[in-house]
């Protein structure tokens, strides 16, 4: 059974619990859903990280992502889209 989002008071027991579909974000200790994407959002976020994807690739400048959990500063957050400079790419 997971808590209620009233019970989750720090960051590090939110990072414990499972993920959910769709993702569950943490900001200023608040539990958050986001929403589910529709098609023409799908479809714009993926040709999107493709550009970036491709240029920034070719060049070891930049990689982008779709969905990928980042944990700064607090808050616990799962962005469309998230953009690395080569040079801090998480690791594998």
């Amino acid at each position: 059974m997971i808590p209620s989002p009233a019970k989750i008071r720090t960051l590090e027991a939110f990072l414990q619990l499972p993920e959910t579909q769709p993702a569950s974000e943490y900001v200023e200790g608040q539990v958050i859903q986001k929403a589910l994407p529709q098609g023409k959002h799908s479809k714009l976020q993926t040709s999107l990280v493709s550009q970036i994807n491709r240029w920034g690739e070719t060049k070891r400048l930049a990689y982008a992502f779709t969905e990928l959990r980042c944990t700064v500063g607090g808050r616990s957050m799962v962005p469309d889209i998230v953009v690395f400079l080569w040079e801090n790419l998480p690791p594998r």
